[in-house]
């Protein structure tokens, strides 16, 4: 077992499965559940490091694919890792590429070996086998690696998903053999992934298989592929009690604050989601009233905050008119202040879940939320 990383449940809600906890890893502590925002190539887009750290950033995500082709492992092994590369001194979880490889359609080519790609940047021609994914995340040096895995296409026949599935597990089997040769268990922890696509039994046994590698967290994935938001939180109510309550549940690519909320109460601990940036990125803000569109020309004379009830940077400064007229007049401030905003927001909601399931509120909250957003 790693002893890169520990994890303690703390608190757990009266009446639902959501629990709070702290992960310890070598850059430093987490408290869960948390929102993880996504730095895809080394960057959170539109933000600096500094204002990660102001907003309560804890940990970030990198990806695998992306830094594999730039700025590349030389790079990353000769300046000592993503961490020093980027200036970030606190963790980061690395996806291995595995959703970004299967994504290029038409560009890959899979076998039970690992799988043939096409760079989305000069065309090149790659080969990711599970062993090549490890190697690729231990050169970036996260606190957190994920194995290699088939995101199973939506919708998918049950013979498709059974064998995604199946080669998920061999090639998980396949990840931790590498990592424990590679001597990487000491440094860095690996996260098996759940498959199984919308099949029950498939998401248990693919959950059972893990469970008997042993593996230092799990995570579900193939969710938010286009399925519908029933079939997401059922494949969540399905696969999370089917993993180890003394370790960490992560959730691959799911943020709208109703749907953070109501995984939180079915026990997962971890999240991430481009949807906060992206949407920040085309004026759509989350509120305490709910989600706006900063565009609408409703706001061009509105000088009040864009939330009196928030405190970050931007809704301490400026108002709805100055932000609405920054996105109209294409100003890249407006990009870094929506950014700065929706973001804060996502990790003061996973705050306030922590406060309010340590107080025995959390039905109460959840309540809130789906009110807000629903």
């Amino acid at each position: 077992m790693s002893c890169a990383m520990q994890f303690t449940v703390e608190a757990t809600d009266p009446n639902t499965a959501a629990r709070t906890g702290r992960l310890r890893l070598p850059h430093g502590e987490v408290e869960t559940p948390i929102f993880m925002p996504v730095g895809t190539q080394a960057t959170v887009k539109a933000l600096s490091q500094e204002d990660l750290r102001t907003i309560g950033a804890q940990i970030i995500l990198g990806n695998a694919y992306h830094l594999y082709l730039r700025p590349g492992t030389d790079t990353l092994e000769a300046v000592g890792g993503l961490h020093r590369f980027m200036q970030w001194d606190r963790p980061i979880l690395t996806d291995s590429g595995g959703f970004q490889v299967f994504s290029l359609d038409g560009l890959t080519k899979v076998s039970p070996e690992g799988v043939q790609f096409q760079s989305h940047l000069d065309g090149s021609r790659h080969f990711f086998t599970p062993a090549k994914a490890i190697d690729v995340q231990i050169s970036i040096g996260a606190d957190i690696m994920m194995c290699f895995d088939e995101c199973t296409q939506y919708p998918a026949t049950r013979e498709h998903a059974e064998k995604s599935m199946r080669m998920t597990h061999d090639w998980a089997g396949q990840c931790k053999a590498r990592w424990h040769e590679r001597g990487a268990d000491a440094t860095q922890a690996l996260f098996g992934i759940v498959q199984g696509s919308v099949y029950d039994d498939l998401r248990l046994e693919s959950a059972a298989g893990l469970v008997d590698l042993d593996f230092p967290g799990y995570a579900i994935g193939g969710v938010s592929v286009g399925e519908t938001k029933e079939e997401m939180i059922a494949a969540v109510e399905c696969a999370a009690p089917a993993l180890p309550p003394d370790k960490p549940r992560y959730l691959m690519g799911v943020g709208p604050p109703v749907d953070f909320v109501e995984a939180i109460a079915r026990g997962v601990d971890m999240f991430d989601c481009v949807m906060p940036t992206r949407n920040a990125r085309n004026g759509s803000l989350f509120t305490s009233e709910g989600k706006i569109n900063i565009k609408n020309a409703r706001f061009s004379q509105d000088f009040g905050p864009l939330d009196p009830h928030c405190g970050c940077p931007v809704c301490g400064v400026y108002s709805r008119a100055y932000l609405h007229h920054l996105f109209r007049a294409g100003e890249i401030l407006a990009l870094r202040l929506n950014t700065l905003h929706n973001l804060y927001h996502m990790l003061e909601l996973a705050a306030s879940a922590r406060d309010a399931i340590r107080a025995g509120e959390f039905s109460a909250f959840r309540r809130g939320i789906t009110s807000r957003y629903g």
